[in-house]
């Protein structure tokens, strides 16, 4: 591997399947949309010859999360918890409007988090967050956040431990 390995977005993904042919260990699958991470060698073919631009190539190893001050940290979950709050008065409303608002003002939220590098998939607080998710809540979110944590390589240390 190079470092790098390919993704596929399901969303973007139009199955024209030229990632196929290209690819030389049959790492990508359009069966079930998901390319293999332990076939992929990371050449970037299969990513080069997407017209949808549905394939990426994301690194193996994440740098450690930036560092934030309490200020900027501060700002930034004002934020979240402004467009939270905008989201919840939407859901009592009726209409197709209200929904698009609503999901818009959840997407924002997660944007601001992921944007802002406060929520990298392999960083100290990611790991946080989903020791949380699999302690508490829905059966099936717990499940899923157990696997996450079960599979990620974090790169930095656990604060619990």
């Amino acid at each position: 591997m190079n470092g790098k390995y390919a993704v596929r977005n399901i969303r973007l993904c139009e199955k024209d399947c030229l990632c196929l042919y290209v690819c030389p260990t049959g790492a990508s699958d359009t069966e079930n949309s998901i390319i293999d991470r332990e076939k992929c060698t990371g050449c970037g073919a299969c990513a080069d010859a997407c017209p949808s631009g549905a394939i990426s190539m994301v690194p193996v190893d994440y740098p450690p999360q930036q560092k934030k001050t309490e200020k900027v940290a501060a700002a930034m979950m004002a934020l979240v918890a402004d467009k939270t709050q905008q989201e919840t008065l939407c859901s009592a409303l009726d209409g197709r409007l209200a929904r698009a608002f609503e999901k818009s003002c959840r997407i924002m939220a997660e944007d601001l988090i992921r944007e802002a590098g406060y929520m990298l998939p392999q960083s100290a607080n990611s790991r946080a967050f989903l020791k949380k998710a699999a302690g508490s809540g829905d059966d099936g979110i717990k499940k899923e956040a157990q696997k996450l944590l079960e599979n990620i390589r974090f790169n930095e240390p656990d604060t619990d431990d």
